[in-house]
């Protein structure tokens, strides 16, 4: 190979004698030049490779090439109100002087966050079949480790931490089913029909996606109110479904409206094949509680147009105005008679995240639906089976919503207490919110008659609407951010749940502490007052 009389080998013996003479004097040896592309050794040091960032390939998931339906999402809830309340938290923590000391978080509806007490014998059961090794301490009575035990047994190896089926564990589906026959007086309901969720948002997504089909003006339309809940215009706009919005009438203490309902799917079938219809109640962000003769309208509605009927029932328990009552969909379709019963397709939701549980980090929830076709039944269950299951200690939790303690059982008093304690302190604060609102000029505030938000309407004067323009804001948006970087408060502004043209709101949550809560709602009074004074 012209390397002299040793040829090849002897060029080797020569590099083997200056490795050894190398290593002998401390030196790192050099290996043979290669000529062409240098190629990747998981033995050279980091400091050794130079990277030249000029050559960065392009990269593949850019905000041009992503999936558009996932950018065009929005959640209000956790929107730049949000982030920007929590860049102000960071500089609090820094010393950064402000006008206020802490940022007060009411833009979402998380009652542990706010100091609202877990109620004990939920957490008393979860922690058992958590740790089973607690059945046998006396300090846990006896109908809690009776509910754990039987939890237990429903899980493969008897431990929460195993795949349960897709549709949930077949006892809590069970006591699911008879707590809606006590809470509807008698109105039967199949195991079968019930589906244990990743709380709430998880069933009505997937009821969601196994509706939405079509193309052009044959898309799916979903009907929702306005004002809604941000997760359904966010599902609508991830499963590139056509929204269709209905206007509650605030004039009205927010209530719904057949005759709205009916321009709205007129209009829309125009352009594309509305055949979902959203219901929430109590209401969110709005508070309004439905009473029964406007359910039997809705239900009619969905009837004669051949809707298929979502209710969003999540706030059940939290009812709080005299003369209002929580009437669920399934009970009065079902009193409507065979006619309706038999024919009007249902999904209706609830979960452990609000009532007087909040247990929102638990992911609890579960969905009923009754009139499905028997094929898509299994096409329902095909879907769930994708993400396996929904958390199962979301649904022990889930459990003891369902089969709370009953009289006679140890824990009883206690549940009760600590129930009606919650639910009360609610009723208090949903009274006093708005009667504070109501004080102060230029703000209108309904009767929150359920939920656990406000929402009242806001006078925003011309001159801000014009600097909120010059700043690429909604009204609205401005009027918020100015309340947070002036007092620390953080709300969600109207226009991320949808509002009427021309008016202004914002969301704000009822679960501060009473003296908290008095205290953010005399704040929010003294900048509204001031906020007219500089723009008005």
């Amino acid at each position: 190979c012209g390397r002299g009389p040793g040829g090849c080998r002897g060029g080797r013996t020569d590099m083997a004698l200056r490795c050894a003479a190398s290593l002998a004097a401390g030196r790192q040896p050099r290996g043979p030049r290669r000529q062409g592309t240098m190629r990747w050794s998981s033995a050279a040091k980091p400091s050794a490779v130079k990277i030249n960032e000029k050559a960065s390939r392009e990269k593949i998931l850019t905000l041009e090439s992503m999936n558009p339906q996932v950018k065009a999402v929005e959640y209000a809830v956790r929107g730049p109100i949000v982030l920007k309340a929590g860049e102000i938290e960071k500089e609090l923590r820094k010393g950064i002087k402000k006008p206020f000391t802490e940022v007060i978080k009411a833009n979402i509806g998380d009652a542990h966050a706010m100091g609202q007490r877990p109620i004990t014998f939920l957490r008393q059961v979860v922690a058992l079949c958590t740790y089973p090794n607690l059945l046998d301490s006396p300090s846990f009575p006896e109908d809690a480790k009776k509910r754990a035990r039987r939890i237990l047994q429903g899980c493969g190896g008897n431990s929460l931490g195993s795949y349960t089926a897709s549709q949930g564990i077949n006892c809590i589906r069970e006591d699911v089913a008879s707590y809606i026959e006590r809470r509807d007086g008698g109105v039967p309901a199949d195991p079968d029909n019930i589906y244990l969720t990743t709380g709430a948002s998880d069933g009505i997504s997937a009821i969601l996606k196994i509706l939405i089909s079509g193309g052009g003006k044959s898309r799916t339309g979903v009907m929702i109110p306005i004002p809604q809940y941000p997760l359904y215009s966010a599902a609508i706009s991830e499963l590139d479904a056509i929204q269709v919005n209905y206007y509650l009438d605030e004039e009205n203490c927010w209530a719904l409206n057949v005759n709205e309902l009916r321009r709205a799917l007129n209009e829309a079938k125009a352009y594309c094949n509305p055949k979902v219809l959203c219901i929430i109640n109590p209401g969110n962000p709005t508070g309004q509680v439905q009473n029964r003769k406007c359910i039997e309208d809705v239900i009619h509605f969905a009837w004669e147009e051949k809707l298929f009927l979502l209710a969003d029932e999540v706030y059940q328990d939290n009812v709080y105005s005299e003369g209002c009552q929580f009437h669920s969909f399934k009970k009065i379709l079902y009193e409507m008679g065979p006619e309706y019963y038999n024919n009007v397709e249902l999904a209706s939701f609830h979960s452990t995240s609000k009532g007087y549980m909040g247990e929102c980090g638990y992911r609890g929830g579960y969905m009923e639906v009754i009139n499905l076709h028997p094929e898509i039944k299994g096409q329902l269950v095909k879907l769930l089976s994708v993400r396996l299951c929904p958390p199962v200690s979301g649904q022990a939790a889930m459990d003891i919503v369902v089969n709370p303690p009953v009289p006679g059982e140890e824990s009883y008093a206690q549940f009760i207490k600590e129930k009606e304690s919650v639910l009360n302190n609610l009723a208090k604060k949903a009274k006093l919110t708005e009667d504070m609102f109501n004080k102060i000029p230029g703000v209108h505030c309904n009767p929150l008659q359920g939920a656990m938000y406000a929402f009242p309407r806001i006078f925003i004067p011309s001159k801000a609407i014009e600097e909120a323009k010059a700043h690429k804001m909604a009204p609205d948006m401005f009027y918020c951010m100015k309340l947070l970087e002036e007092t620390g408060i953080c709300v969600v502004p109207g226009s991320g749940f949808g509002q009427r043209e021309g008016t202004y709101h914002f969301r704000m949550t009822i679960l501060p502490p009473v003296e908290k809560l008095k205290i953010l709602l005399e704040k929010v009074k003294d900048f509204h007052i001031k906020f007219l004074e500089k723009y008005a």
